[in-house]
């Protein structure tokens, strides 16, 4: 492997957030106008109020991709309960698609949820982000779909949860 995957520095967040707006909204699973837009762009915020964790090329640390991570019962946490972690927001720069970045950013937040002792994690994601699917279901990921929710009317919510 030919990147590292560590906690966001400060110097990596305007191309983390960056990243973030590109996948969501160049993917078409976002709407330029939304004003999630400004949330996925803040990759600061994500990183003061959360834990954001990047994945940069071994040679120059230029950023790669990223994913969110919270302990659930927190602010950044939508389905995960207190004895959870939840990813958010992963996304890997399309020149660095086919690499594994993003199946190792969510190794990387199953490492986390283990290492704070938490029993599982649980997160969300749209069912037409069938690439992000495959690998949730090749790292261990299972489908919960009694717990599969909408966080306003039209935006349904696939959840996959994982026990350790």
């Amino acid at each position: 492997m030919d990147y590292l995957i560590r906690q966001a520095l400060p110097r990596d967040l305007e191309d983390a957030g960056r990243i973030t707006v590109e996948a969501f909204v160049g993917d078409g699973f976002t709407n330029p106008t939304s004003g999630y837009v400004d949330l996925l762009r803040d990759a600061e915020r994500r990183s003061r109020e959360a834990e954001l964790l990047v994945a940069v090329e071994a040679a120059d640390e230029r950023v790669l991709g990223c994913v969110t991570f919270a302990r659930g019962g927190t602010e950044w946490a939508d389905i995960a309960t207190a004895g959870e972690g939840e990813i958010r927001m992963l996304a890997t720069a399309a020149a660095s698609r086919g690499r594994g970045v993003g199946e190792a950013l969510v190794r990387a937040s199953i490492a986390r949820s283990r290492e704070l002792g938490l029993a599982g994690m649980a997160f969300s994601t749209r069912p037409e982000m069938t690439a992000a699917h495959r690998v949730y279901e090749r790292v261990g990921f299972q489908r919960t779909p009694e717990r599969d929710w909408a966080p306003y009317p039209g935006m349904d919510l696939m959840v996959y949860t994982m026990a350790f």
